[in-house]
C-alpha cells in the first residue's frame, strides 16, 4: 500500500518571525487619537525620545527601521517633524481619516494647555523660579533626545553605507549645525542629498553584482 509523502508545506521548517511580523497596529481611531495626545502631552522640549520609546518599543506600531525611515522623511518635509510623522502613521493605518485624527491628537490638548499656561503665567514670566523651572525641563529634554539618538545608532548596522561613512556624515552634520550654525534646510539639502545619492549608488551596484552569474 503506497504511503503518502508529506507535502512541501509540512516538510519546510517554519521561518523565524521578523520584526515586521511582530508589529501591531492601533485598534481604532480613538486609540490612535489618545496615543498621539499622550505623546504630545509628554513632549517637554520635543517628543522625539517619547515617540521612539512609545511607538517602537511599547506599542510596536513601527519597527526601528521603519521609524528611522519615516523620521527621515518627516525631517525633509516642511512643518514640525513630529506633526509630519503623526500624519504619516495615521495615514498608514486608517488613510486620510487616520491622518486627521493623529494630527488632532498632537495639537488639540497641547494648544489648549499652552493657551491656558500663557494666560496664567503672563504676570510671572520674569520670575526667577519660573525661568529656573523652564531651564531645568529644557536640560531634561536635551538629555532624552541625546539618549534616543544614541539608541537609534544601533539600527545603522543594517545601512547600506559602511560604518565609517555613516559616522563621517554624522560628524559633518554636527559641525555644520552646532559649530558653524548652518541653516537646517541647507544641511538637509547638501548632506542629506549626498548621503541619499551615495546610498542609491551603493544599492544599484549591489543589485548589479547579485545579477552577475
Amino acid at each position: 500500500m503506497p504511503v503518502d509523502k508529506p507535502t512541501e508545506d509540512y516538510a519546510k521548517p517554519s521561518e523565524p518571525a521578523t520584526d515586521c511580523d511582530l508589529l501591531k497596529r492601533p485598534s481604532s481611531l480613538t486609540n490612535l487619537f489618545w496615543a498621539f495626545t499622550t505623546l504630545a502631552l509628554q513632549g517637554f522640549g520635543g517628543v522625539l525620545a517619547i515617540v521612539q520609546r512609545d511607538l517602537v518599543e511599547k506599542k510596536r506600531w513601527l519597527s526601528r527601521d521603519q521609524f528611522l525611515e519615516d523620521w527621515a522623511v518627516a525631517q525633509v518635509l516642511p512643518g514640525p517633524n513630529v506633526v509630519n510623522l503623526s500624519l504619516m502613521i495615521g495615514d498608514r493605518y486608517f488613510g486620510w481619516r487616520g491622518a486627521l485624527v493623529a494630527l488632532a491628537g498632537m495639537l488639540v490638548f497641547p494648544v489648549l494647555i499652552v493657551l491656558t499656561a500663557a494666560v496664567l503665567l503672563a504676570g510671572y514670566s520674569d520670575s526667577p523660579q519660573v525661568q529656573g523651572a523652564l531651564r531645568g525641563m529644557s536640560a531634561v529634554a536635551a538629555g532624552l533626545i541625546a539618549a534616543t539618538g544614541l539608541k537609534l545608532l544601533t539600527s545603522l548596522k543594517k545601512n547600506v553605507l559602511s560604518p565609517h561613512i555613516q559616522y563621517a556624515f554624522i560628524a559633518i552634520v554636527f559641525v555644520l549645525i552646532v559649530v558653524l550654525h548652518v541653516r537646517l534646510a541647507w544641511v538637509l539639502l547638501g548632506v542629506g542629498g549626498s548621503s541619499a545619492w551615495l546610498a542609491y549608488h551603493r544599492l544599484g551596484r549591489s543589485e548589479s553584482l547579485k545579477g552577475t552569474p
